[in-house]
């Protein structure tokens, strides 16, 4: 059965990639929530210290410069509109490109240092989920403008929405933050995150979503600067923040589930972003990659944002010998590989 099912995967993936390459992107538009993983700039726009547009961020992007994305070039759902045909990306909603023809494609609403935890934003006066919900709404009215009311309900129940948050929560706000960390076990402080989770994925129900791929936190101890930070002299993975990575993906796994019941003709995948990057981490010459302990930038502990900047001592000449591009975060060889196993495990959302 698992052979037929592989099987399957495979004749259909080659059926998208036909139709990919006549030419015509495989869905009408691609709708991006979440965090730094997928900010493309919106942060740039926004009174907060995590921003990424400045050298050398976006050194091996187009042209060379910084567009905000927390990256030396590419983020994994970059290379996800690529591989659903798009020829351009869906433009950072608060920036100057989110206007006119340029929003049938879709918007990215993403924030860096946001999180299912409304408070988490707050903290680094990023753009919360739930604030991140309300200019969706108004994209859609925008939409409605430019494409017609029938045009625009066809590019919104045809559109895939990718969601990407929760590492913030835990590594930038739980595991710092007394008030929270005294007050709630992280597996009660991921019950009120799973419970904002299911709240999100509703509204954007509601709000026409029916194709949504959800990602896993990664092995948040697996991080350069979760090591250096917590790692106590160790060069190995913090199994504690590992743990409560797993502990939530199944918590994720199985609210979907509950919800793909609940709501009729909601199509939602989970993507394992855990055993991919983890893989990656752990087996890095197997991989291609030399070096998946330290990141690219400075020193490569626990270099991020500001700290990760032109005049940072020790930032490697070539990115993709690096499993980590900053402290957090991937770099574009490693996006490339995570993008390619969600169009293997989406497969069923776009076809």
């Amino acid at each position: 059965m698992k052979t037929l099912g592989m099987l399957c995967s495979f004749m259909a993936m080659i059926v998208l990639l036909l139709a990919i390459a006549d030419g015509q992107p495989l869905v009408p538009a691609f709708i991006v929530f979440g965090d730094s993983v997928v900010d493309v700039g919106n942060n740039n726009h926004l009174y907060t210290i995590i921003k990424a547009n400045f050298p050398p961020y976006g050194r091996d992007f187009a042209n060379h410069r910084p567009t905000g994305r927390f990256c030396n070039g590419k983020l994994a759902s970059d290379f996800t509109a690529e591989n659903l045909g798009f020829t351009s990306y869906p433009p950072a909603y608060l920036s100057k490109k989110a206007r006119g023809k340029d929003l049938l494609i879709g918007a990215n609403f993403a924030s860096a240092a946001s999180g299912y935890y409304d408070g988490t934003a707050k903290l680094y006066h990023s753009i919360s989920l739930s604030q991140q919900l309300q200019y969706y709404k108004e994209y859609q009215n925008k939409l409605s403008g430019i494409a017609g009311q029938s045009n625009a309900s066809s590019i919104i129940s045809g559109a895939i929405y990718l969601v990407s948050s929760g590492s913030s929560d835990f590594l930038q706000n739980y595991n710092i933050n007394p008030l929270l960390y005294k007050a709630y076990t992280p597996d009660q402080f991921s019950d009120i995150l799973i419970q904002s989770y299911a709240e999100f994925i509703q509204n954007l129900y509601g709000l026409g979503a029916r194709r949504i791929g959800v990602t896993t936190l990664p092995p948040l101890g697996c991080l350069p600067a979760a090591i250096t930070l917590s790692g106590h002299g160790s060069n190995e993975c913090v199994p504690k923040f590992n743990d409560v990575a797993v502990s939530f993906n199944d918590k994720v796994n199985v609210t979907s589930q509950s919800l793909q019941k609940k709501l009729s003709g909601l199509n939602l995948v989970v993507f394992d972003i855990y055993q991919p990057l983890y893989d990656l981490v752990t087996k890095p010459a197997d991989n291609g990659f030399a070096e998946a302990r330290r990141a690219c930038c400075g020193t490569g502990m626990i270099e991020t944002a500001v700290l990760c900047n032109q005049k940072s001592i020790g930032t490697c000449a070539n990115a993709s010998e690096y499993v980590f591009w900053d402290g957090f975060h991937p770099s574009e060889a490693a996006n490339k590989i995570l993008a390619d196993n969600l169009l293997t495990s989406g497969i069923s959302l776009i076809s």
